[in-house]
Protein backbone atom coordinates (compact mmCIF):
# COMPACT_ATOMS: atom_id res chain seq x y z
CA UNK A 1 0.00 0.00 0.00
CA UNK A 2 1.33 3.46 -0.85
CA UNK A 3 1.41 6.86 1.24
CA UNK A 4 -2.26 6.84 3.43
CA UNK A 5 -3.27 10.15 2.01
CA UNK A 6 -4.54 11.82 5.23
CA UNK A 7 -3.66 10.00 8.44
CA UNK A 8 -5.85 10.68 10.91
CA UNK A 9 -4.42 10.17 14.75
CA UNK A 10 -6.14 10.47 17.77
CA UNK A 11 -4.42 11.64 21.14
CA UNK A 12 -6.35 9.87 24.43
CA UNK A 13 -4.16 10.70 26.67
CA UNK A 14 -1.37 13.28 27.27
CA UNK A 15 0.87 14.99 30.11
CA UNK A 16 1.64 18.18 28.39
CA UNK A 17 -0.71 20.07 26.13
CA UNK A 18 0.79 19.61 22.17
CA UNK A 19 3.05 21.84 21.40
CA UNK A 20 1.87 24.08 18.46
CA UNK A 21 5.60 23.40 16.67
CA UNK A 22 4.37 19.47 16.76
CA UNK A 23 1.20 20.63 15.27
CA UNK A 24 2.63 22.40 12.48
CA UNK A 25 4.70 19.97 11.59
CA UNK A 26 1.90 17.29 11.68
CA UNK A 27 0.12 19.39 9.06
CA UNK A 28 3.32 19.69 7.19
CA UNK A 29 2.83 15.93 6.71
CA UNK A 30 -0.95 15.44 6.15
CA UNK A 31 -1.40 14.68 9.64
CA UNK A 32 -4.74 15.43 11.25
CA UNK A 33 -4.75 15.34 14.97
CA UNK A 34 -7.13 15.35 17.16
CA UNK A 35 -7.37 15.16 20.71
CA UNK A 36 -9.78 14.33 24.17
CA UNK A 37 -8.45 13.16 27.40
CA UNK A 38 -10.19 9.83 28.03
CA UNK A 39 -10.46 8.15 31.34
CA UNK A 40 -11.60 4.68 29.84
CA UNK A 41 -11.86 2.74 26.58
CA UNK A 42 -15.26 3.53 26.17
CA UNK A 43 -14.18 7.49 26.25
CA UNK A 44 -11.65 6.16 23.56
CA UNK A 45 -13.94 4.18 21.77
CA UNK A 46 -16.06 7.51 21.91
CA UNK A 47 -13.86 9.67 20.18
CA UNK A 48 -11.51 7.29 18.05
CA UNK A 49 -13.71 5.16 15.67
CA UNK A 50 -12.25 7.35 12.54
CA UNK A 51 -8.40 6.97 13.84
CA UNK A 52 -6.07 5.40 11.83
CA UNK A 53 -3.47 5.70 14.70
CA UNK A 54 -4.22 5.42 18.25
CA UNK A 55 -1.85 7.70 20.40
CA UNK A 56 -1.41 7.44 24.30
CA UNK A 57 1.44 10.24 25.21
CA UNK A 58 1.41 9.06 29.08
CA UNK A 59 1.14 5.74 31.30
CA UNK A 60 -2.76 6.05 31.23
CA UNK A 61 -4.30 2.69 31.03
CA UNK A 62 -7.79 4.36 29.44
CA UNK A 63 -7.42 1.68 26.99
CA UNK A 64 -8.53 -1.89 27.87
CA UNK A 65 -8.77 -5.22 25.53
CA UNK A 66 -12.40 -4.33 24.87
CA UNK A 67 -11.96 -1.26 23.64
CA UNK A 68 -8.76 -2.41 21.14
CA UNK A 69 -11.01 -5.12 20.00
CA UNK A 70 -13.99 -2.70 18.91
CA UNK A 71 -11.81 -0.05 16.72
CA UNK A 72 -12.86 0.02 13.44
CA UNK A 73 -10.02 1.68 11.38
CA UNK A 74 -7.24 1.56 14.12
CA UNK A 75 -3.85 0.33 12.46
CA UNK A 76 -1.14 1.83 15.17
CA UNK A 77 -1.54 2.21 18.55
CA UNK A 78 1.30 4.36 19.80
CA UNK A 79 2.57 4.61 23.04
CA UNK A 80 5.48 7.50 23.39
CA UNK A 81 8.18 6.64 25.76
CA UNK A 82 9.41 2.48 25.94
CA UNK A 83 6.95 0.83 28.29
CA UNK A 84 3.76 -0.64 26.97
CA UNK A 85 2.39 -2.30 30.17
CA UNK A 86 -0.31 0.28 30.20
CA UNK A 87 -1.62 -1.29 26.64
CA UNK A 88 -3.52 -4.37 26.40
CA UNK A 89 -0.76 -5.89 23.65
CA UNK A 90 -2.36 -9.73 23.06
CA UNK A 91 -5.63 -7.95 22.29
CA UNK A 92 -4.35 -5.33 19.39
CA UNK A 93 -1.88 -8.09 18.12
CA UNK A 94 -5.70 -10.27 17.72
CA UNK A 95 -6.82 -7.33 15.77
CA UNK A 96 -4.53 -6.69 13.67
CA UNK A 97 -3.16 -3.44 15.43
CA UNK A 98 0.22 -2.54 15.80
CA UNK A 99 1.94 -1.32 19.10
CA UNK A 100 4.54 0.96 18.45
CA UNK A 101 6.49 2.29 20.95
CA UNK A 102 9.53 5.35 21.21
CA UNK A 103 12.44 3.44 23.25
CA UNK A 104 14.84 5.81 21.70
CA UNK A 105 13.06 8.93 24.13
CA UNK A 106 14.49 7.03 27.14
CA UNK A 107 17.05 4.90 26.60
CA UNK A 108 20.07 7.60 27.54
CA UNK A 109 18.36 9.32 30.19
CA UNK A 110 16.86 5.94 32.04
CA UNK A 111 20.83 4.45 31.38
CA UNK A 112 22.36 7.51 32.91
CA UNK A 113 20.39 7.43 35.71
CA UNK A 114 20.51 3.58 36.65
CA UNK A 115 24.14 4.75 36.72
CA UNK A 116 23.95 7.60 39.03
CA UNK A 117 21.58 5.59 41.56
CA UNK A 118 24.40 3.14 41.65
CA UNK A 119 27.42 5.21 42.11
CA UNK A 120 25.22 7.25 44.99
CA UNK A 121 24.71 4.35 46.73
CA UNK A 122 28.22 2.43 45.83
CA UNK A 123 30.23 6.05 47.46
CA UNK A 124 26.99 6.22 49.94
CA UNK A 125 26.33 9.93 49.15
CA UNK A 126 22.84 10.24 50.55
CA UNK A 127 23.70 9.11 53.51
CA UNK A 128 26.88 11.10 53.96
CA UNK A 129 24.75 14.48 52.72
CA UNK A 130 22.35 13.37 55.41
CA UNK A 131 24.67 13.07 58.04
CA UNK A 132 26.69 16.38 57.05
CA UNK A 133 22.78 18.40 57.53
CA UNK A 134 22.63 16.74 60.96
CA UNK A 135 25.83 18.48 62.20
CA UNK A 136 27.99 15.03 61.81
CA UNK A 137 31.31 15.10 60.17
CA UNK A 138 32.26 11.66 59.26
CA UNK A 139 35.21 12.03 57.27
CA UNK A 140 36.33 8.44 57.64
CA UNK A 141 33.42 6.60 57.49
CA UNK A 142 33.27 5.25 60.92
CA UNK A 143 28.96 5.68 61.26
CA UNK A 144 27.31 2.59 60.17
CA UNK A 145 26.94 1.25 56.94
CA UNK A 146 28.91 -0.97 54.63
CA UNK A 147 31.33 0.65 52.00
CA UNK A 148 31.50 -1.03 48.51
CA UNK A 149 34.74 -1.69 46.62
CA UNK A 150 36.26 0.59 43.82
CA UNK A 151 34.22 -0.37 40.70
CA UNK A 152 36.89 -1.71 39.15
CA UNK A 153 37.07 -4.80 41.08
CA UNK A 154 33.63 -5.69 41.12
CA UNK A 155 31.25 -7.05 39.04
CA UNK A 156 27.83 -5.86 37.39
CA UNK A 157 24.32 -7.70 36.53
CA UNK A 158 22.27 -6.28 33.79
CA UNK A 159 19.00 -8.44 33.78
CA UNK A 160 18.24 -7.28 30.40
CA UNK A 161 20.29 -6.35 27.96
CA UNK A 162 17.60 -4.36 24.97
CA UNK A 163 18.72 -0.67 24.07
CA UNK A 164 18.86 0.42 28.05
CA UNK A 165 21.21 -2.66 29.23
CA UNK A 166 23.60 -2.25 26.64
CA UNK A 167 23.68 1.74 26.88
CA UNK A 168 24.29 1.17 30.52
CA UNK A 169 27.16 -1.34 29.92
CA UNK A 170 28.21 1.16 27.23
CA UNK A 171 28.96 4.42 29.19
CA UNK A 172 30.25 1.82 32.77
CA UNK A 173 32.86 0.41 30.47
CA UNK A 174 35.29 3.43 31.26
CA UNK A 175 35.40 2.14 35.10
CA UNK A 176 36.53 -1.42 33.62
CA UNK A 177 33.68 -3.33 35.54
CA UNK A 178 33.30 -7.04 35.17
CA UNK A 179 30.29 -7.11 33.05
CA UNK A 180 27.40 -10.03 32.95
CA UNK A 181 24.06 -10.29 31.45
CA UNK A 182 20.66 -12.70 31.02
CA UNK A 183 18.62 -11.65 28.49
CA UNK A 184 16.21 -14.79 26.73
CA UNK A 185 16.35 -12.53 23.81
CA UNK A 186 19.73 -11.70 23.24
CA UNK A 187 22.35 -14.44 22.35
CA UNK A 188 26.15 -14.58 23.47
CA UNK A 189 27.70 -13.72 20.75
CA UNK A 190 26.00 -9.96 20.98
CA UNK A 191 26.98 -9.28 24.20
CA UNK A 192 30.94 -10.64 24.15
CA UNK A 193 30.61 -7.96 21.00
CA UNK A 194 29.30 -5.26 24.00
CA UNK A 195 31.86 -6.71 26.06
CA UNK A 196 29.49 -8.62 28.48
CA UNK A 197 29.60 -12.01 29.58
CA UNK A 198 26.34 -14.09 29.05
CA UNK A 199 25.20 -15.91 31.73
CA UNK A 200 22.08 -17.80 33.27
CA UNK A 201 20.38 -15.61 35.86
CA UNK A 202 21.31 -17.88 38.97
CA UNK A 203 24.73 -17.15 38.07
CA UNK A 204 24.49 -13.48 37.51
CA UNK A 205 22.55 -13.41 41.10
CA UNK A 206 25.69 -15.13 42.50
CA UNK A 207 28.33 -13.47 40.94
CA UNK A 208 27.41 -9.90 41.06
CA UNK A 209 28.10 -7.07 43.22
CA UNK A 210 25.37 -5.06 41.60
CA UNK A 211 21.91 -6.03 39.95
CA UNK A 212 20.98 -3.84 37.23
CA UNK A 213 17.32 -4.29 36.05
CA UNK A 214 16.45 -3.30 32.67
CA UNK A 215 13.61 -5.83 31.38
CA UNK A 216 10.23 -4.64 30.43
CA UNK A 217 6.95 -5.72 32.89
CA UNK A 218 4.92 -8.61 30.97
CA UNK A 219 3.34 -11.57 32.43
CA UNK A 220 6.54 -13.37 32.24
CA UNK A 221 8.99 -10.92 34.08
CA UNK A 222 6.07 -10.51 36.74
CA UNK A 223 7.99 -10.71 40.22
CA UNK A 224 10.96 -11.64 38.12
CA UNK A 225 12.93 -10.69 41.41
CA UNK A 226 11.64 -12.98 44.26
CA UNK A 227 12.82 -13.68 47.89
CA UNK A 228 14.72 -17.05 45.78
CA UNK A 229 16.46 -14.96 43.51
CA UNK A 230 17.28 -12.38 46.40
CA UNK A 231 18.89 -14.82 48.72
CA UNK A 232 20.76 -16.01 45.97
CA UNK A 233 22.60 -13.14 45.87
CA UNK A 234 25.40 -11.99 47.77
CA UNK A 235 24.81 -10.44 51.40
CA UNK A 236 26.60 -7.25 50.32
CA UNK A 237 25.62 -6.93 47.17
CA UNK A 238 23.36 -3.80 45.84
CA UNK A 239 19.79 -4.38 43.30
CA UNK A 240 19.22 -1.39 41.02
CA UNK A 241 15.84 -1.26 39.26
CA UNK A 242 15.07 1.65 36.83
CA UNK A 243 12.33 -0.67 34.59
CA UNK A 244 9.16 -1.46 36.45
CA UNK A 245 8.03 -1.62 39.92
CA UNK A 246 6.18 -5.29 39.48
CA UNK A 247 9.21 -6.86 37.80
CA UNK A 248 10.40 -7.01 41.75
CA UNK A 249 8.61 -8.73 44.57
CA UNK A 250 8.28 -5.68 46.88
CA UNK A 251 7.61 -7.16 49.75
CA UNK A 252 10.19 -10.00 49.45
CA UNK A 253 12.93 -6.57 48.68
CA UNK A 254 11.57 -5.34 51.74
CA UNK A 255 12.36 -8.63 53.86
CA UNK A 256 15.53 -9.31 52.02
CA UNK A 257 17.18 -5.37 53.26
CA UNK A 258 15.84 -5.74 56.69
CA UNK A 259 17.38 -9.28 57.24
CA UNK A 260 20.50 -9.22 55.47
CA UNK A 261 19.87 -11.07 51.88
CA UNK A 262 21.47 -7.98 50.57
CA UNK A 263 22.96 -4.86 51.33
CA UNK A 264 21.11 -1.91 49.44
CA UNK A 265 18.45 -0.99 46.80
CA UNK A 266 18.55 2.19 44.27
CA UNK A 267 15.00 2.16 43.33
CA UNK A 268 13.34 4.55 40.54
CA UNK A 269 10.28 2.36 40.79
CA UNK A 270 7.89 0.71 43.20
CA UNK A 271 4.76 -1.49 42.83
CA UNK A 272 2.77 1.25 44.52
CA UNK A 273 3.23 4.46 43.23
CA UNK A 274 3.39 6.87 45.08
CA UNK A 275 4.03 4.53 47.86
CA UNK A 276 1.95 4.05 51.05
CA UNK A 277 2.68 6.00 53.65
CA UNK A 278 3.81 3.28 55.75
CA UNK A 279 6.17 1.18 53.50
CA UNK A 280 8.86 0.86 55.14
CA UNK A 281 11.30 1.64 51.76
CA UNK A 282 10.65 5.25 52.56
CA UNK A 283 12.92 5.32 55.70
CA UNK A 284 15.40 2.80 54.93
CA UNK A 285 19.12 3.84 55.41
CA UNK A 286 19.98 1.18 52.61
CA UNK A 287 17.57 2.49 50.29
CA UNK A 288 18.15 5.14 47.72
CA UNK A 289 14.08 5.69 45.72
CA UNK A 290 13.67 8.74 42.86
CA UNK A 291 10.05 9.13 41.88
CA UNK A 292 10.04 7.37 38.58
CA UNK A 293 11.90 10.27 36.99
CA UNK A 294 14.65 8.64 35.49
CA UNK A 295 13.19 9.68 32.23
CA UNK A 296 13.86 13.44 32.08
CA UNK A 297 15.57 15.71 31.49
CA UNK A 298 16.23 19.31 30.31
CA UNK A 299 14.26 19.44 27.30
CA UNK A 300 13.06 15.63 27.33
CA UNK A 301 9.05 16.92 26.49
CA UNK A 302 9.79 18.00 23.02
CA UNK A 303 12.59 15.16 22.39
CA UNK A 304 9.65 12.40 22.92
CA UNK A 305 7.56 14.60 20.63
CA UNK A 306 10.05 13.97 18.19
CA UNK A 307 10.53 10.62 18.69
CA UNK A 308 6.88 10.02 18.84
CA UNK A 309 6.26 12.62 15.08
CA UNK A 310 9.34 10.47 13.46
CA UNK A 311 7.11 7.31 14.17
CA UNK A 312 4.05 9.20 12.46
CA UNK A 313 5.44 9.96 9.78
CA UNK A 314 6.60 6.89 8.89
CA UNK A 315 3.18 5.41 9.20
CA UNK A 316 1.69 8.05 7.03
CA UNK A 317 4.28 6.72 4.14
CA UNK A 318 2.14 3.24 4.43
CA UNK A 319 5.44 1.87 6.87
CA UNK A 320 5.55 -0.30 9.67
CA UNK A 321 6.38 1.88 12.40
CA UNK A 322 10.39 2.00 13.47
CA UNK A 323 10.23 0.18 16.69
CA UNK A 324 7.08 -1.72 17.71
CA UNK A 325 6.27 -4.94 20.19
CA UNK A 326 3.96 -7.42 19.00
CA UNK A 327 6.42 -8.56 16.17
CA UNK A 328 3.74 -11.44 15.49
CA UNK A 329 1.29 -8.97 14.31
CA UNK A 330 -0.48 -9.30 11.14
CA UNK A 331 -1.07 -5.95 10.30
CA UNK A 332 -4.55 -4.67 8.96
CA UNK A 333 -2.66 -3.05 5.85
CA UNK A 334 0.29 -4.33 3.42
CA UNK A 335 2.85 -1.99 4.79
CA UNK A 336 5.53 -0.68 2.34
CA UNK A 337 8.77 -2.63 2.29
Amino acid sequence: MSRIPTLKVTMVAWETPMPTWARRRLSEHDIELSEQMCANGQDVLGCAAEADVVWVHSGSSCLDAEAVASLPRCRVILRTGAGTDNIPVDAATQAGIVVAHTPQAVMGPVAEHAIAMLLAVVRRIPHQHRLVREGQWDQFGQIGGPWWPLLERATLGLVGFGRIGRLVAAKLAGFEMKMLATDPQVDARTMRACGVEAVSMDELLERADFVSIHTPWTPRTHHLIGEPQLKRMKSDAILINTSRGPVVDEAALIRALQEGFIAAAALDVLEQEPPSENNPLRTMDNVVISPHNASFYKGYADDFIEHALATLFEISEGRMPPTYVNRDVKPRWNPVE
